[in-house]
């Protein structure tokens, strides 16, 4: 048995989030007396695989199949449960970002596993079971889920945990699973990124504006104190339903969940209520 963690990669590259959840499973396998196996699906280079062992991970299974070029939801998540039972992992850690929210519960079905979302601890040992501490309501409140299957899926909140070096030797494997048509069915064409952008949902800081900002010419001053802070730049939703700032920007509850170290919220009105869905 070992702890398989799915390590997301942007165009080639891991970011901060994929290192995040490698320390976290790292920890995690140590807990539970075993070996920490990484899968990649995309195309990156072997020196950026390898890199996961600087963390913990002793195997890396690298899928390079041309059909996962791009992420496809359904085939994703076949991969990531034949890995799963390849290497007899009784415990699947991810992200729990934009696709990690997609493909955790398509994985619990295919494994029949237990799924706790939105981790912001490692996980209480009692037995068999996992007890985790996550996120709920919208990060208001905190939850304790029991996870009691023999299979058990954690998705790690970002900036939840910190990066933990734990240097270990390395092992990068190929890894070519079955991937029917059925599953590649529904293919993303094109991904348009904002790459001069500090991503949201990975920010340590953010800066929030909202309507009392008066107009879009005023936002001068929260991207410069943006700029400051290395923070990312957001909105409440009726600023962007006013076109004052991308849709992309809207952070909250009805918007991008996000989960900063530091949170400044400048001109928001009921500034408490706009934190559901910011949680740290």
């Amino acid at each position: 048995m070992s702890v398989l963690v799915y390590v997301e990669n942007v165009g080639g590259k891991f970011k901060k989030s994929a290192f995040e959840v490698t320390s976290y499973s790292k920890a995690l396998a140590d807990k539970l007396n075993t070996s920490l196996v990484a899968i990649s699906i995309g195309e990156v280079d072997a020196e950026s695989l390898k890199s996961l062992g600087k963390y913990g991970a002793s195997k890396v299974l690298h899928v390079a199949d041309g059909k996962l070029k791009s992420f496809i939801n359904q085939a994703y998540a076949s991969v990531i449960a034949q890995a799963v039972q390849r290497e007899k992992a009784n415990t699947l850690v991810m992200s729990n970002s934009f696709s990690g929210k997609g493909l955790a519960p398509r994985v619990a079905v295919k494994l029949k596993a237990a799924l706790a979302d939105g981790a912001v601890e490692l996980p209480t040992i009692e037995g068999n079971k996992l007890a985790v501490k996550k996120t709920a309501f919208s990060g208001k409140a905190f939850a304790t889920v029991e996870l009691a299957a023999d299979t058990k899926i954690i998705s790690l909140n970002a900036n939840s945990y910190p990066l933990t070096e734990a240097e270990t030797a390395v092992n990068v494997e190929n890894f070519a699973p079955e991937i029917k048509e059925s599953d590649c069915r529904a293919v993303v064409k094109e991904i348009v990124r904002a790459t001069d952008k500090i991503s949201l949902p990975e920010a340590e800081r953010v800066v929030s504006g909202g309507r009392g900002m008066k107009g879009p010419e005023n936002w001068g001053m929260i991207e410069e104190l943006a700029n400051v802070l290395g923070a990312a730049t957001a909105c409440s939703k009726p600023v962007s339903d006013a076109d004052w700032r991308p849709h992309e920007e809207h952070v909250g509850q009805t918007g991008i969940a996000i989960s900063p170290n530091l949170y400044i919220a400048v001109g928001i009105s009921g500034a408490i209520q706009h934190l559901a869905g910011v949680s740290s």
